[in-house]
């Protein structure tokens, strides 16, 4: 199974000017052959990406207004083209419907203050010592969190909007074999608290108001500003960086979750929210997509694939999970959301809210009968 391993690396004030340079050569590599593509008539077959690379690279390096693309590797150039061909394969595929997931759009050019990214196969870079060594670049210092467990295929240097750079390597690793603590476990997914265990345990999601608070100042802020000032780019670079700050918060928050899920369960059963349409409430929405619900879900499944013997099933999000008493099976309709504690007219056993849901996402997930009994 491939898998990515992502590490910080330094480059010096030299090497930077040189990653600038290359960056923006993949970008217009990309952006010249898009615009061929675009340019094709209706009903007319276009280029493959043998025919673009000859078109963008090898032919535009003897023009008088592509010649610089001579002074950094061929490799990421190549690289960025497969890319394209990549973009229209997965937009082919999406409005086919052979593609799961939310609807992928036509490619777009790409813009000089996004992500800026550069792919490397094994003929454009190597690893020498704890140095890794990049063609026409030199060699970068790299912060080896924790060691690549295989040699590496790729790398894809990247450079995020904060200015921080780092090494995304792609490698080979084999199935992991851990017992599991319990056979299954139900997930119910909330804003106050991230998660509901059918254990009865909670899991309690940091807290994000402070950044936030930053977060929309700098925005206001950053409104106010003459655009191309350089008070509007300093204030660009410090929200970059807290919005990066964030996203690290949440990313290690939902890995360490998912991780502990996937390696504790054999069966992880989740609801399938339709986390698009409930972004549309304006009170909830900020909440919502802080919370990172479907990127959870993601990881989860990802890691059920590199665990033995793990399984992640979704329950359908019509499932009356918070309707029905988990412990006899009565069901007692709708409740409104400010209701965290219900009794059950039934068998008198008081739910938690999120606790009984919990019990009856695994329970859907087990294909078992409501009534426990």
């Amino acid at each position: 199974m491939k898998v990515r391993y992502q590490y910080r690396i330094y480059p010096t004030p030299q090497q930077v000017k040189g990653l600038n340079q290359l960056f923006g050569c993949c970008r217009v590599v990309y952006n010249d052959a898009l615009a061929i593509v675009r340019s094709v008539p209706q009903g007319e077959k276009w280029p493959s990406n043998a025919e673009l690379q000859k078109l963008v690279i090898t032919q535009a390096k003897k023009t008088a207004e592509r010649e610089w693309l001579a002074d950094v590797s061929v490799v990421p150039l190549q690289q960025s083209v497969q890319d394209l061909g990549a973009a229209f394969k997965n937009f082919f595929e999406s409005r086919s419907g052979k593609r799961k997931g939310p609807k992928v759009g036509f490619p777009r050019f790409k813009k000089k203050l996004n992500q800026q990214s550069a792919r490397f196969v094994r003929t454009g870079f190597s690893l020498k010592g704890n140095k890794l060594e990049l063609a026409k670049l030199g060699r970068f210092k790299v912060k080896w969190s924790r060691p690549l467990p295989s040699e590496p295929s790729s790398v894809t240097i990247i450079r995020n909007t904060a200015g921080q750079y780092h090494a995304s390597f792609v490698v080979e690793i084999g199935p992991i074999n851990i017992e599991p603590l319990r056979p299954s476990i139900g997930v119910d997914l909330g804003i106050k608290t991230f998660a509901f265990l059918s254990t009865g345990d909670r899991v309690e999601s940091p807290g994000y108001n402070r950044l936030d608070r930053k977060t929309r100042r700098f925005q206001r802020k950053l409104a106010r500003q003459v655009k191309g000032s350089k008070r509007r780019a300093k204030t660009r670079l410090r929200l970059a960086k807290l919005k990066l700050k964030t996203a690290n918060i949440r990313k290690d928050f939902l890995h360490k979750t998912t991780t502990q899920l996937i390696h504790e369960n054999q069966v992880v059963v989740l609801e399938d929210l339709a986390v698009k349409n409930m972004l549309g409430n304006r009170k909830l929405a900020r909440a919502i997509s802080e919370q990172g619900w479907g990127t959870a879900r993601t990881m989860c499944e990802a890691k059920a694939n590199m665990v033995n013997d793990r399984e992640v099933r979704i329950i359908s999000r019509w499932e009356p999970t918070s309707q029905i008493c988990s412990d006899c099976g009565f069901r007692w309709g709708k409740v409104a959301l400010s209701v965290r504690s219900i009794l059950c007219v039934s068998c008198g056993t008081e739910h938690d809210r999120d606790g009984n849901a919990a019990k009856n996402i695994e329970k859907s997930g087990l294909g078992l009968t409501q009534d426990s009994k």
